[in-house]
């Protein structure tokens, strides 16, 4: 039978105003693991490569606007809103010409997998002319229920306020996912009418009217946690805490050691190479890439970073955008990198800023030592040699360089480049007042106690 895979058209309803959220922020556009839930739907539907996909808009829809500006997605308006059947008919008009299957969905469901649509559509390929998504939660709720045989041929759909107590004590629910060929589609939703409790035209209906027609309509079952919609802050959390739990899952799979996996949280880009050890408390942000056997210790931060093989990091280090740190460097606790490079074998053990710097391989990075990298209108660049060792305490004023085997004493502020090999040290000569010290003591003890007399 002829596969309409290379010929699908997604329809996204994310019109609603997400009044449940409490926010300034459009519902869909509220990340997950750092990426808005509307992109974790998209990017799930690019391995479909859909034709077209059209974004049903209304409230705040300059923020969706701007959120696909650099997308070859389509919108469509929804404006006044009278339910979801008539939201998805509003994208007709940009989808005009369009010859294919169509799936209607909805925005706030950011876990559905490409594999799961697949299976929607091949339903269509075995006969049915419309296919629904169905789940069985351990609460069926107020969900709309799905009333179909053991083989999947769907009797009834049913809103939950419309539906009779024995219709509601069958636990297959509607997820709201439907798919049918543009033929079927676009007549099902205009058939669609507003006879019910609500008063709005629900897209279930496209799949009442074609039972009513006598068109064969499937339904295809998934996990709950799939289809589970994200109304409000907690269902947010609800969704973070199962995508994270099921990316320490796949980490440990892929062959990377999490010593407490509940305590790490990751970004949805983080890339893990084998035998990496992450201990506990850590947290990724966007764009961290860890290679092979490098090990990230407790309460640390990575975001845009990225660790050579070998490479270490922590506890308490805090790796900002543009840290690398090459094979088998190390940065310790309380050190922070932006923007700077940490070469093969080069340490910073603790206490350290390293901004818009480039340390050579081997060198030795001192407590306490900064990169005094701004001016208040610029950045300038510090450049450390191979093998030079930095003392504690030390300022490097940028922009300056020091040598390859250089060594900078404790406690110095550079402001000019060290040579090769060379020393440098710059410190305030001390200046020693034998007893001075005892006078002063005396001095406000007797003040001291004279106060207290007063």
């Amino acid at each position: 039978m002829k596969s309409f895979m290379n010929n699908f058209a997604a329809i996204i309803l994310a019109a609603g105003k997400g009044t449940r959220m409490k926010s300034d922020l459009h519902k869909v556009l509220h990340p997950i693991a750092g990426k808005p839930m509307l992109m974790h739907l998209l990017d799930s539907f690019d391995e479909l490569s859909p034709q077209h996909t059209i974004v049903v808009v209304g409230d705040k829809r300059e923020q969706l606007d701007a959120a696909l500006a650099d997308r070859e997605i389509g919108t469509a308006l929804q404006e006044p809103q009278h339910g979801t059947a008539h939201a998805a008919l509003q994208a007709r008009d940009a989808l005009s010409g369009f010859s294919g299957n169509i799936l209607v969905c909805f925005g706030d469901c950011p876990m559905v997998k490409a594999e799961t649509v697949r299976k929607l559509l091949d339903a269509l390929d075995s006969g049915a002319k419309v296919a629904v998504l169905g789940f069985r939660p351990d609460d069926p709720l107020a969900y709309g229920r799905v009333i179909a045989d053991t083989d999947g041929t769907v009797r009834k759909m049913v809103e939950y306020k419309d539906a009779s107590e024995e219709e509601r004590a069958c636990d297959l629910c509607n997820s709201g996912l439907i798919v049918a060929h543009s033929d079927d589609m676009w007549p099902l939703l205009e058939g669609v009418d507003n006879n019910n409790a609500q008063g709005e035209y629900y897209l279930p209906d496209v799949a009442t009217g074609a039972i009513a027609r006598g068109d064969m309509v499937k339904v295809v079952e998934t996990d709950p946690a799939e289809v589970a919609g994200i109304n409000s802050r907690a269902e947010l959390a609800e969704a973070e805490a199962r995508w994270q739990e099921f990316r320490r899952v796949q980490a440990m799979a892929d062959g990377a050691s999490l010593k407490a996996p509940e305590t790490v949280y990751f970004s949805w880009d983080t890339q893990l190479g084998r035998d990496v050890t992450i201990e506990p408390n850590v947290v990724f942000g966007p764009g961290v890439s860890v290679a092979d056997g490098a090990h990230i210790k407790a309460f640390s931060h990575l975001e845009g970073a990225t660790l050579a093989k070998g490479a270490q990091a922590g506890p308490f280090a805090r790796l900002r955008p543009g840290s690398v740190l090459e094979e088998s460097a190390f940065v310790g606790n309380f050190v922070e990198m932006k923007n700077a490079t940490l070469g093969p074998g080069a340490k910073a053990s603790h206490l350290t800023y390293l901004g818009d710097a480039t340390v050579g391989e081997g060198a030795n990075i001192g407590a306490g030592t900064i990169t005094c990298n701004y001016d208040g209108y610029f950045k300038y660049q510090t450049k450390i040699g191979a093998r030079a060792f930095i003392g504690s305490n030390s300022a490097l004023i940028a922009p300056v360089k020091i040598g390859q085997d250089a060594i900078v004493a404790a406690g110095s502020t550079v402001s000019r480049d060290v040579d090769d090999g060379e020393l440098r040290m710059v410190r305030a000569e001390q200046l020693v007042k034998p007893g001075w010290a005892d006078r002063f003591h005396d001095a406000m003890r007797k003040k001291k106690k004279a106060a207290k007399k007063k």
